[in-house]
Parts: structure tokens; C-alpha cells; sequence
């Protein structure tokens, strides 16, 4: 958006994943499911702060970090540090930009072998596969910027978000702050957590996948008020006889 505003952009690309935001007629959050994606109960090794890039722009569109920069956009690296006005970035921009095509094709594999193994009519998509020229800013990139001379005035920072349960005065959580829990139940009574990165799958955090995690802790929940119901009524009995 600010590229087609007319402004100069750079963007610092870090480690991702970029499924394609529709193929062969299906949504990739279709893709994802039927493929399994949102069912992984653990990233892989070394894979732990992978984002996905997606979006939803415009209707939706495959994010290719190539034809971002050939319509104008300037690609880092990821970025390392800030002093006295130079910003300076890793020079893994192409390792960074390989590994999101890498995936990117082999969802796509994936999804060519779902189709023909299930005899799915869904048209191929031959033009999907096609992947641009390296520019210029990844055969000879950037490392660091000053921004006063490169006349950058504004700095959005897309890094997601933490959380902070401080206001939360109960024992349920581990010595770096995170909850400690089994897919979302606390070790304190009555304290439940949903939505948290990997709490029982990848979709955990999505509001594609967070059901799974919310019909577990409702019936846990359930079963409780169960056992407590039981408990109850098993005292009346006693005091009655």
C-alpha cells in the first residue's frame, strides 16, 4: 500500500513461509487443512519464529518478494541494530527469500499429489510455478542504511506482538513468564488459556485452528463440574445415612 501510495519503501525480509494464498481454485487455508499444515503439533527444529507471509489485500494475493522489488521496493535483509542513525541488516536476504520459495513449492507438490491421489477436477495452475530473477537487491545487498541520507522519515516495525500477564496474580506461569498449562488447562484451578502459539498445533493461534483448543477445554471444563457434582451429592448421601 505505501509502494502504490508513491512512496519509497524498504523491507527488512526475515526467515517465512509463503504458501500461495489461493491455488487451483482452493484458498490456502483450504490447502493447509486438507494437507494437514494446521493439525503440525510442533514447528520444525529451527523454525520456531517462522511467520507466515500472507495476504489478504486487495482479495488476496500470493506474496512474492521478487515482483515486490522489481515494481520498485528495496529488500533487506533481516534487521540486526540501530546506532546513531544507521540501521544495519544480516546479510541473509537471499537465504531468507530461498527458503520461502522452497516452501512455497513444495506446498504446491504437495497439493498436485493431493489432487491426483484423490482424482480432484481442479485445473493446474502451470503459471504458479514461475519464479522471477534474483534483483539486483539480492545479488548485491544492503547491509546497512543511514536513514537521514536515504531520507527514510518513518519506521513501521511488523514484529507481532508479546503479552504481558502481569496483572494475572496467580502461580501459572514458568520463569520466562510463559503459562505453564496442557493444551490451555493451568495448573491453577479455574485458569485457562486459548489462543497461544503452538498450544496444541500450529493452527492454535489462528481463528482457523483455536477451536480445537477451545472444545478441549470446554469439556474439561465439563468434566469438572461433573466430578464437583458427584463430589457434592456423594456428601449428602453420607450426612442422610
Amino acid at each position: 500500500e505505501l509502494q502504490r501510495a508513491g512512496r519509497r519503501v524498504y523491507l527488512s525480509v526475515g526467515p517465512h513461509d509463503r504458501p500461495p494464498r489461493a491455488y487451483r481454485e482452493r484458498d490456502f487455508c483450504w490447502w493447509l487443512g486438507v494437507l494437514g499444515k494446521w493439525d503440525a503439533q510442533a514447528p520444525a527444529p529451527g523454525t520456531e519464529h517462522v511467520t507466515i507471509a500472507v495476504s489478504g489485500a486487495r482479495g488476496g494475493q500470493t506474496i512474492d518478494f521478487r515482483r515486490l522489488a522489481a515494481q520498485g521496493m528495496t529488500l533487506v535483509g533481516r534487521t540486526e541494530s540501530y546506532r546513531h542513525g544507521v540501521m544495519t541488516f544480516a546479510p541473509d536476504l537471499a537465504k531468507n527469500i530461498a527458503r520461502g520459495d522452497a516452501n512455497y513449492m513444495s506446498v504446491l507438490d504437495e497439493a498436485d499429489a493431493y489432487v491426483a491421489r484423490n482424482g480432484l477436477d481442479l485445473p493446474p495452475e502451470p503459471e504458479a510455478r514461475k519464479i522471477g530473477p534474483d534483483p539486483r537487491c539480492m545479488t548485491d545487498p544492503i547491509l546497512e542504511l543511514n536513514l537521514s541520507e536515504a531520507e527514510i522519515g518513518s519506521i513501521i516495525w511488523a514484529t507481532g506482538f508479546t503479552v504481558d500477564y502481569n496483572w494475572l496474580k496467580v502461580d501459572v506461569f514458568d520463569e520466562r513468564g510463559k503459562p505453564k498449562h496442557q493444551r490451555g488447562v493451568s495448573t491453577e484451578p479455574g485458569i485457562y488459556f486459548l489462543g497461544l502459539p503452538w498450544q496444541s498445533r500450529r493452527g492454535s493461534s489462528f481463528i482457523w485452528g483455536v477451536w480445537h483448543d477451545a472444545q478441549h477445554v470446554a469439556d474439561h471444563i465439563s468434566t469438572q463440574r461433573k466430578y464437583l457434582a458427584y463430589h457434592a451429592s456423594a456428601k449428602r448421601e453420607t450426612k442422610v445415612a
